[in-house]
């Protein structure tokens, strides 16, 4: 048979850098790991890469500003509950930061996609499958609110304009952004990672509890 002529079913898995082949469409826990997930996430770009600065702010680095604002709002939050906010938007180190407009157009079959994934990843590190609702809504006040720094400092939204769409952030909250290299950003969330999974109980460590401030 000619070359190209061949006709196989797609490809649905992709290879990471650990080695690890992660089918996309049934993604099994046992092949998701922390270092491929922060690296992807260091070099997935937020607002798509539309931002200012030599380097994008990577969704590794939002997400470590997610996890400490969620903790800034309720500071006896649970290690458990920070360690998923760190890991909010993961399923992008497979996905890649789709803008909201963009999730909306591609509808219900997308968010299917994506929770499928999010879940993988949850089991592999301990977390409950499903976030309980009050989490949830306190993991996306933070969201917002770290997307109002982004966008009013890096992004170029006038101060109203950002205010309109995200909300004010928190009382007593302030941020300076500063976009982190790659390496930086992909180092400083796999160590933030340990700290929290240890803290939460997952990773043993006798000093652990005491590192989530």
């Amino acid at each position: 048979m000619a070359k190209g002529l061949h006709k196989g079913p797609p490809r649905a898995w992709q290879r990471m850098l650990s080695g690890r082949r992660l089918d996309l469409l049934d993604p099994s826990p046992m092949d998701i790991e922390i270092e491929d997930i922060a690296h992807g996430l260091a070099r997935v770009a937020r607002w798509n890469g539309q931002t200012i600065g030599e380097h994008g702010f990577s969704v590794a680095q939002h997400s470590l500003v997610v996890e400490e604002i969620a903790a800034h709002i309720k500071p006896d939050l649970e290690p458990r509950w920070r360690l998923a906010a760190l890991l909010h938007d993961a399923s992008e180190y497979v996905i890649g930061d789709m803008i909201s407009p963009f999730k909306a157009a591609l509808g219900v079959s997308y968010k299917d996609f994506e929770a499928r994934l999010e879940d993988a990843i949850h089991i592999r590190f301990g977390l409950p499958v499903k976030t309980p609702a009050p989490i949830k809504k306190l993991i996306k006040q933070a969201d917002r609110a770290c997307a109002f720094f982004e966008a009013t400092q890096l992004a170029g939204f006038e101060h109203a304009e950002s205010l309109a769409i995200f909300g004010a952030p928190p009382a007593g909250y302030d941020l300076k952004i500063t976009p982190q290299p790659p390496f930086e950003a992909q180092a400083r969330y796999v160590q933030r990672f340990h700290v929290l999974s240890k803290a939460a109980g997952y990773e043993s460590s006798p000093s652990a509890a005491f590192e989530t401030e």
